[in-house]
């Protein structure tokens, strides 16, 4: 066939070095850019494959999110704008591991699995895109790898230049509702998200221009550019003072959201003033996370259990007004802060789901609720709406019969759906929520962070000679092998109030991560190390013992 012909002619100017070996996972391909031509050429290749498959649009994304800039990486983005499914992510990893005499029998046997007809031509594109500020210096290039995978198989492609992970998983939504879901537009995502804000934020009474003010780190990434072109959009309901925009520092450097989070302090580059409301994005503004700091100085933190404490508050207390018998669930993973798992459970009388570790897997146990608010952590999360939860608050804001205030409830409900980015989490459209709740609840940052208070906790890593010899079950909070490691940690557990501690393999390197947390944070320091000395003992530590924190 002329394709495969035409395969094995452009993949000669995108050889792939001999013995590499990479893992397609949660946030798709991801390491140094130099080792990645290869891979961007085969993903355009298994994109095109994807399109004709579904018969729909696909996105690729050309991104590294948080990672240093000397690094890239790419994911590819299903038609409803969510994450490629395992099946395709098997496919993907050996595509990208295929020595080069290998690729056309690797391409032909995802064809023959998938039942492909290479000859029929679709209606339907594949869009590409690549996501960079001028430190990614890499993305041009691997950008145009991807498109000549695509065109090497007969694929159509569009590319939309700068834009952030989030906006790319919108349009291709977009793309295949036929406009449903919106505008498959830069434009459209900002006229949608930014009307819904300005309604949302005409229900609260006499917000000052201190109150309407933010500071926003932008990490040195895609999310400082287009915050910078949705200003306009936002009619002064929201003033935003943006630091980290790129013109000078590097990306993710010593800022953005991993930074925050890890380090426990501001990014570089943000005077903070006391009380003053701050956020920060991730490179491909994905995640966000708030803080501030208080009339003594001291820095405060709200993670993205915060942020779905809040989110998942609002909604509940809109539902109530408005009558409507939907079911609400909070999705969290092991890390989530017990507080914050007990606030929802007993004070808020929430359903609380958890899940395995990572994106897709939050999502997908969001979506078996009427409305599913999940978030990790570290700040990336959204909120789902089922079709159903979305046509009964409709009916229930066009009904002339509904009364004045659950009228009002229903079309605040309404106007939250269309400022959230359901395809996938998203630091803008996060931002605008949490900004439009907090004024309309005339609530501060402070208020916001005293909802409840984080029990103290700490995250270490044990180097293991092999990571498989961990097992979990119960959302990875409960160890299943080496035997005695479970009893073990239960039997630590006991010498301290208010503690848990669980242990879970790295998907990407042979450590073992161990998460305790306790009353104080002496004690969950001192859990840490010890359930670190068990692992170590018991599941082929590595090197030195590990030492006491203190």
């Amino acid at each position: 066939m002329a394709e495969f012909q035409e395969v094995s002619k452009q993949s000669g100017l995108h050889p792939k070095p001999a013995g590499l070996v990479l893992q397609y996972g949660t946030a798709g391909f991801r390491t140094n850019a130099k080792d990645l031509d290869h891979v961007m050429f085969r993903m355009g290749l298994l994109a095109t494959l994807r399109s004709k498959k579904t018969k729909a649009t696909i996105g690729v994304m050309v991104t590294a999110s948080h990672n240093p800039e000397e690094d890239n990486g790419v994911k590819l983005v299903d038609p409803m704008g969510e994450m490629v499914t395992p099946t395709w992510e098997g496919y993907a990893t050996q595509l990208a591991n295929a020595e080069q005499e290998d690729l056309l029998t690797a391409l032909k046997d995802v064809i023959e699995k998938e039942d492909i007809n290479m000859n029929k031509q679709t209606d339907s594109h594949f869009y590409q895109t690549f996501s960079i500020i001028n430190s990614r210096h890499s993305s041009a290039s691997l950008s145009q790898a991807v498109l000549d995978g695509v065109s090497a198989l007969g694929g159509k492609s569009k590319d939309y230049g700068l834009v952030t992970t989030p906006q790319l998983h919108y349009m291709v939504c977009c793309q295949n509702t036929q406009g449903k879901y919106g505008e498959a537009t830069v434009e459209g995502y900002y006229k949608k998200l930014c009307q819904a804000f300005i309604q949302l934020t005409k229900n609260a009474s006499n917000c000052t221009d201190d109150q309407k003010h933010l500071t926003v780190d932008g990490a040195n990434g895609i999310g400082a550019l287009k915050v910078r072109e949705m200003e306009s959009h936002l009619k002064k309901e929201l003033h935003i003072s943006l630091f980290n925009d790129g013109s000078k520092g590097k990306l993710n450097h010593q800022c953005g959201a991993d930074f925050v989070k890890v380090q426990q302090k501001a990014p570089t580059g943000i005077e903070m003033n006391p009380g003053e409301r701050c956020c920060s994005y991730d490179g491909d503004a994905d995640r966000i996370i708030y803080y501030y700091s208080d009339s003594k100085g001291q820095f405060h933190l709200l993670d993205g259990d915060k942020i779905a404490t809040l989110i998942s508050t609002f909604l509940k207390e809109l539902l109530t007004q408005a009558g409507l018998d939907l079911q609400i669930a909070v999705v969290q993973t092991a890390y989530a802060n017990g507080s914050s798992t007990r606030y929802l459970e007993d004070t808020m009388k929430v359903i609380v789901r958890c899940t395995k570790t990572g994106v897709k897997h939050l999502h997908h146990a969001a979506q078996e609720f009427d409305i599913g608010v999940y978030f990790e952590a570290n700040g990336h999360g959204t909120v789902l709406f089922s079709k159903a939860a979305q046509e009964k608050i409709q009916q229930l804001a066009e009904n002339t019969g509904t009364d004045d205030e659950r009228k009002r409830a229903a079309l605040l409900l309404q106007n939250t759906v269309n400022v959230i980015n359901q395809t996938v989490g998203d630091a803008i459209s996060d931002m605008l929520l949490i900004e439009a709740i907090l004024a309309i609840k005339s609530m501060t940052v402070q208020q916001w962070d005293a909802i409840y208070s984080d029990l103290p906790n700490r995250q270490l890593k044990v180097k293991v000679s092999d990571r498989r010899v961990i097992d979990t079950t119960d959302a990875e909070r409960r160890a299943v092998s080496p035997d005695g490691l479970q009893e073990a940690i239960d039997g630590l557990v006991k010498k301290y109030r208010q503690a848990r501690s669980f242990v879970r393999p790295s998907g990407t390197e042979d450590v073992v991560r161990v998460y305790a947390e306790a009353e104080t944070q002496e004690s969950a320091d001192d859990l840490a190390h010890e359930v670190s000395l068990a692992v170590y003992r018991l599941a082929g530590g590595v090197g030195g013992e590990p030492k006491p924190l203190h």
